[in-house]
């Protein structure tokens, strides 16, 4: 949009210099060939033989009837061959004046094939302001030289031509002559006599172009501008209109900066929206994973909850059933905890689960290895891919670890906490179910109870025997008489 917004303003100003050195051309051209007609009448009429025959004012209405129609005609003379005025279309007797001095003068002296001559900017004798002076050699054709016919354009008219012109700060109109002579600037004038254009890049471009476009830079002032150039008809004379590029362009800067602003503030307000909502996102599922944790996490003992541990029990299972996979469980349980509420209350309580929690957790250092709080006082160890012999020494490392704690209530010492373990081993490709395998801890857990408790009992899962409808399990023994065996 910055882009096309852009294009539009030079395509602007493009059209507006276009517009406007059309108009300007046609204007001046209209002029000069309005005070070229009546300077050709004068030269006509001067072939008259009875010319000096008439009174002063028919010759004089005969001479200048068309100078009427020119109403920017300053003045119009005719010079005899010596450059004395000898008619002044202001009245009769003629001012007098000496103009064989004047380059126009001695341009059609020189040169019988001029035609319509144009000069640079000269101070006028007769009002003393600069002029330009159109002027036509006088005699028969390829006869001596007779004089001149000269009519001057005042450069007030260029400054009413241009009046209501708005160009810009930088903006500017030239008139030049072919030989690089500047006739005027606008809307500053020159200071002094005009300077000469004719080795200037951008002269010599007009020069060699005629008509056109282009970007270049001023070297006068160091400015860069648009020139819109022309010839103006069939006369000597270029006509150019320059605009700053910047000031083509300012409005669209202008606009560009405040598009550019909205577009980078809802930038901006996109990216600070994304990160909100990245921010929120990564709360929401941090939220998330803590409820997650939390639903899988037993509160009071900070370990892995019965959900979590039925999820990570079949997982483990599943895993399991590779070849050489095996699997051990135990299932602990706290002796005697009731004894621990009655005496010291649930706070109490409390105290003997999280120390057990804390005793169980020491004893695992695998990162398969669980230790998960399945409901009261009892606890499950699951050991993945460890070996009978080896579940058993870990059962000897949970009664070690609980036999060193000290538990406290309110500063009192509660005594020595002891626990029962119930130890299943399975190989889950001969058969059987997470469930069959935590049954099996279970038993051995009570017998373990009821046999004096503080102790381990065991039992080992095999494939189903012949008629058996479910998996077979060896007696349950302490697990001394296991690791004996």
């Amino acid at each position: 949009m910055l882009l096309q917004l852009r294009w539009d303003a030079w395509d602007k100003a493009e059209q507006t210099s276009k517009n406007l050195i059309q108009v300007i051309e046609r204007d001046i051209d209209r002029n000069i060939e309005i005070i070229d007609v009546a300077l050709q009448n004068v030269v006509d009429n001067l072939k008259a033989y009875d010319l000096e025959a008439m009174s002063p004012n028919r010759r004089q209405s005969f001479l200048f009837d068309r100078a009427v129609n020119a109403k920017d005609l300053n003045a119009l003379l005719v010079l005899d061959q010596y450059g004395n005025s000898i008619y002044d279309a202001a009245g009769w007797p003629p001012r007098r004046y000496n103009n064989a001095d004047r380059p126009y003068f001695q341009a059609h002296k020189a040169d019988p094939n001029l035609g319509l001559g144009v000069s640079g900017p000269i101070m006028s004798r007769s009002v003393g302001k600069p002029v330009l002076i159109l002027s036509r050699r006088t005699g028969m054709p390829g006869g001596s030289f007779e004089g001149v016919v000269l009519g001057s354009l005042s450069l007030t008219y260029f400054d009413r031509l241009f009046h209501d012109l708005q160009l810009g700060q930088a903006g500017t109109i030239n008139l030049f002559l072919n030989d690089g002579t500047r006739i005027l600037r606008y809307p500053q004038p020159d200071s002094g006599p005009p300077p000469n254009f004719s080795a200037a890049p951008n002269f010599q471009r007009f020069l060699r172009e005629g008509r056109g476009r282009f970007v270049a830079m001023t070297h006068s002032d160091g400015i860069e501008r648009l020139y819109t150039f022309t010839r103006v008809g069939n006369l000597p004379l270029i006509l150019n209109v320059a605009l700053s590029t910047e000031e083509i362009e300012a409005e669209w800067r202008a606009k560009a900066l405040v598009i550019g602003l909205i577009v980078f503030a809802l930038c901006g307000l996109t990216v600070g929206l994304s990160f909100l909502v990245a921010s929120e996102l990564e709360r929401r599922n941090a939220a998330e994973a803590e409820l997650a944790m939390l639903s899988g996490t037993d509160a009071l003992t900070v370990l892995p909850n019965r959900r979590a541990f039925e999820t990570a029990f079949a997982q483990a299972w599943d895993e399991a059933r590779r070849p050489g996979g095996s699997i051990a469980l135990l299932v602990i349980d706290a002796d005697h905890f009731k004894r621990y509420n009655d005496r010291f209350g649930h706070a109490g309580g409390d105290n003997v689960l999280k120390a057990l929690a804390r005793a169980l957790a020491s004893c695992t250092h695998r990162p398969g290895d669980l230790v998960a709080r399945i409901g009261g006082e009892e606890f499950v160890m699951l050991l993945p891919d460890m070996e009978a012999e080896g579940a058993a020494h870990a059962a000897e490392r949970v009664h070690a670890a609980v036999a060193n704690l000290v538990v406290e209530s309110d500063g009192v010492d509660m005594g020595r906490v002891t626990v029962s373990i119930g130890l299943a081993f399975g190989i889950p490709r001969q058969g059987g179910s997470p469930d069959d395998l935590f049954r099996m801890a279970d038993a051995a857990l009570y017998e373990a109870k009821s046999t004096g408790r503080n102790r381990t009992c065991y039992a080992v899962m095999d494939g189903p025997r012949a008629g058996d409808q479910a998996p077979y399990s060896d007696a349950l023994q302490p697990a001394s008489a296991f690791l004996a065996a």
